[in-house]
């Protein structure tokens, strides 16, 4: 992988999803096309659905682990409550109270021990 990918993967992890993804291609010297198009050919999406998805992913535990839809939306980087249930719907299909009671949000600490859910 490119250092610059790895570069991008990780500020999009650690600004959980809230990283502007056009300033990205600037911080490592790219042209946004040039991140896009190396960003997807290696890690299967381009970086502005990445972000997407780790914003998602850190809504869905806040959700679970019973934080209010409204508060999630609003401090996660939603418009507002049905921008995020919107998201909700397109990743997974069920509602967001819905998805907080799915099982396989449970099982991170399996999959990545030491990680704290409540407030990742």
């Amino acid at each position: 992988m490119d250092p610059e990918v790895a570069w991008a993967w990780r500020r999009i992890v650690a600004g959980r999803g809230l990283v502007r993804v056009e300033g990205l291609a600037g911080e490592v010297g790219w042209s946004r096309k040039r991140l896009w198009s190396r960003f997807r050919a290696q890690l299967g999406l381009p970086p502005k659905r990445a972000a997407k998805l780790v914003r998602f992913d850190r809504a869905a535990h806040r959700l679970a682990a019973g934080e209010g839809a409204a508060r999630v939306a609003a401090e996660g980087g939603y418009a507002d409550q049905s921008h995020l249930h919107r998201e909700v719907m397109a990743f997974t299909g069920p509602t967001p109270s819905a998805l907080a009671a799915e099982p396989f949000l449970a099982v991170d600490h399996l999959a990545w021990p030491g990680l704290s859910l409540s407030r990742r």
